[in-house]
């Protein structure tokens, strides 16, 4: 195709796609009341953008963040500090501050992210929850649910200190985790056992939704300031929310016992975290717009995605299956060129910290890793899947399509 095709591809599946867009601007509309709301009845004021150093003591515009950040989740209380280098990092802090020697971690969604491997054991490394002791066993999922008959059959027979639910579909087939079916989850769990900490990793999903984990009953929620909720904004971080008893147990793991919350200096970021935050459901309005029309436009040349572009949207990740080595490099370097940043790189696919297999990636980002900003990834193995996601507007996104689409074009098979 040369570009006018293009152009007129995207015309035709925008066509087909506004009832779906109309439901992101409700969305968008909801989550903007919410972060405003909690806004005003935080009384954030510009004071709250000053900085601090050092041991970071009487912060109050980070107390102020990290009370939005509680209101905003429904929740009891929360941690939004920039000493969090990633979402990973922020789910190694949380399992390590609830979990201790002989206990059982129980992923129910599958084996995690594969930067998770180190940290639980299943690769091994000297500073593992294995190494200290800690169990973990998984129940994949079956049809895209979970297997409940397994989870209640397991529940029975063993003590089970944490349950781990990832929403989002990592480098996986399977379909995102909605809330609807996080709610149903949570409640049979509860049915069985009360006292196992549920623990849900967020990332990729905020804001997608009216509802978070925490409004449907999750103990701890975990995510990425680099990704929904920074906004494209806040250059670095991450969040726990949840019980006030966990949370304080993730503040002492992440700065030392005694002290949590009450230390951490901010060095100025307050101001990017508090306005990415605000930008967020707008940013994410945006990312998922993109996704919609990209699972369009796909679907339209023949590929596999998924979700389809009618389908619940849970996270702002869409996976195009290429089946073919190729055309995910070209897709993927098409996403490259079409970005604000490194535009003309070449990018390759090299090894990278935590992952098995081999990995292409796009993010020609502001910041570094951010996944909010329009980026594409996919490891090289079969059947070679594309994963994009994010966008800061919509126009950004669909002229990061058109360059995907002509690079892919250069294949001819």
């Amino acid at each position: 195709m040369d570009k006018n095709e293009i152009f007129q591809l995207i015309d035709e599946c925008e066509k087909d796609c506004l009832e779906e867009f109309k439901k992101a601007d409700d969305i968008c509309e909801y989550n903007s009341m919410k972060v405003l709301n909690s806004f005003h009845k935080n009384n954030l004021v510009e004071s709250h953008f000053n900085s601090t150093t050092g041991y970071g003591y009487n912060d109050i515009g980070r107390d102020v963040i990290e009370n939005i950040y509680r209101d905003i989740f429904n929740a009891e209380d929360a941690l939004v500090r920039s000493q969090f280098i990633s979402g990973s990092h922020a789910l190694t802090v949380c399992l390590f501050a609830i979990l201790r020697p002989n206990d059982l971690l129980l992923s129910i969604t599958g084996k995690p992210y594969d930067t998770l491997d180190e940290v639980i054991g299943i690769v091994e490394n000297s500073s593992s929850l294995k190494s200290y002791g800690i169990k973990y066993d998984q129940i994949d999922l079956k049809n895209d649910d979970f297997d409940y008959n397994k989870i209640e059959d397991y529940l029975r027979k063993t003590e089970v200190k944490v349950i781990e639910i990832q929403r989002s579909k990592g480098y996986s087939t399977r379909k995102s985790i909605s809330i609807d079916k996080l709610k149903k989850v949570i409640n049979f769990i509860r049915s069985i056992n009360s006292d196992i900490i549920i623990m849900v990793d967020n990332c990729y999903c905020e804001m997608v939704n009216k509802l978070e984990p925490t409004d449907v009953g999750a103990d701890i929620v975990v995510g990425s300031l680099i990704k929904n909720l920074g906004g494209g904004i806040a250059p670095n971080g991450a969040y726990i929310v949840g019980k006030k008893d966990l949370v304080k147990l993730c503040a002492e793991r992440l700065t030392l016992p005694g002290e949590g919350k009450e230390v951490g200096p901010t060095l100025g970021i307050n101001k990017q975290i508090l306005q990415g935050l605000y930008m967020a459901p707008s940013v994410v309005n945006s990312a998922v717009k993109v996704a919609i029309l990209a699972s369009r436009i796909m679907e339209k040349l023949g590929y596999i995605v998924e979700p389809k572009y009618n389908d619940e949207r849970v996270d702002i990740v869409q996976s195009i299956v290429f089946n073919d080595k190729d055309k995910l490099i070209n897709f993927t370097r098409g996403i490259q060129n079409g970005s604000a940043v490194d535009s003309n790189a070449i990018i390759e696919a090299s090894d990278m910290p935590g992952y098995l297999d081999k990995v292409i990636m796009a993010s020609g980002s502001f910041t570094q890793g951010s996944s909010i900003e329009l980026s594409c990834d996919g490891p090289l193995k079969e059947p070679y899947i594309a994963y994009m996601q994010g966008s800061l507007t919509y126009p950004y996104g669909k002229l990061g399509l058109v360059n995907a689409l002509l690079k892919l074009s250069e294949i001819r098979r």
